[in-house]
């Protein structure tokens, strides 16, 4: 073999390993510290792998908001409201009187459970985004939960406030839209998993956010609302809309939510299952069904988050269809 044929041979080889060692949504080897984890240890080894990133000034996010939270139409993508249709700077900000007069900067893990104006959370593109002011004020730092809404109801019954319905804590609670109630799982389980080290700390500074926490690194999440997050993660899958605002914030900020990247991750902290960064097929943490010739297209995902068109046959492999792991044959 000449050199030039070996050296094309060995380049191709790096080429074919470099490929197999690529994580989900050009993640690359961003996770590979965590492989072979579970539990806690994954919990912790993942906080050691999101938690570096480059911070934002408060003023940043408004800009920002541009690449992470900008709908097709390019207006402001709110998940507090079903009517709204911002301009991006023309609307921010500013006073309001009801639903539908400005957006502002919405910190859905409540910046007074950390302490205010507090570094890096109070700038993490990770749970900040842009909603509707009046909506936003109705929530003020109450936790989500499930609720009838007797208190208040955004038009539509789009997010709803009231007496919490969840087994385990009957105080006020906000709930969002269903569509919405995955992303907003998924930002918690990266919360308490970037910051595990600040929980206790936040815990038993604030009441507030007590209800929320449990005052541990591990679980991190008060049994309730955990129970409620892995409901709602489940019944929600990772959508298009999550895998490209996960990329956008890793351009602007340099960190992931691996929640996004690595659908039913969760269950793999908060279960028995060890993690692989490359081969996560092998060590997905949802439950296995086998369906044949393949699952229907409607309402299914890919593992990294696409979804597939009602026209459209999924290829042989792993798909997610109501928080339930398909193979398609």
């Amino acid at each position: 073999m000449t050199i030039a044929r070996l050296t094309a041979t060995l380049l191709l080889l790096a080429a074919a390993l470099a490929l197999r060692a690529q994580g989900p949504n050009g993640s690359g080897t961003y996770y590979r510290a965590a492989q072979g984890k579970q539990g806690a240890a994954l919990k912790t080894a993942l906080c050691t792998i999101v938690y570096n990133r480059k911070e934002r000034s408060y003023a940043n996010l408004w800009t920002d908001f541009r690449s992470t939270d900008k709908r097709a139409d390019g207006k402001v993508w709110d998940m507090y409201s079903a009517v709204t249709s911002y301009t991006f700077g023309t609307d921010q900000a500013g006073t309001y009187k009801k639903e539908g007069d400005v957006y502002n900067r919405e910190h859905s893990f409540p910046k007074s459970w950390f302490g205010g104006d507090v570094m890096p959370m109070y700038t993490d593109l990770n749970h900040l985004y842009p909603t509707d002011a009046f909506v936003n004020g109705k929530r003020s730092n109450y936790p989500f939960g499930e609720t009838a809404g007797e208190s208040y109801r955004s038009a539509g019954a789009f997010s709803k406030l009231g007496r919490c319905t969840c087994p385990g804590y009957s105080g006020t609670v906000f709930e969002p839209a269903d569509e919405y109630k995955g992303d907003f799982a998924r930002t918690y389980f990266y919360m308490v998993t970037c910051y595990e080290e600040k929980l206790a700390d936040w815990y038993s500074q604030n009441s507030d956010v007590r209800p929320t926490l449990d005052g541990k690194a591990y679980p991190g999440l008060s049994a309730w609302q955990l129970s409620m997050l892995l409901r709602w993660a489940a019944a929600d899958p990772v959508s298009e809309k999550e895998v490209q605002r996960n990329s956008a914030v890793y351009a602007i900020q340099r960190n992931r939510n691996p929640f996004i990247d690595y659908p039913g991750l969760e269950r793999l902290i908060w279960g028995d299952c060890q993690f692989s960064y490359d081969h996560y097929d092998e060590s997905l943490g949802l439950p296995a069904v086998t369906t044949a010739p393949h699952p229907a297209a409607a309402d299914t995902y890919d593992l990294q988050g696409r979804r597939l068109g009602k026209s459209r046959t999924p290829r042989r492999g792993l798909y997610v269809r109501h928080g339930k792991k398909h193979v398609a044959r």
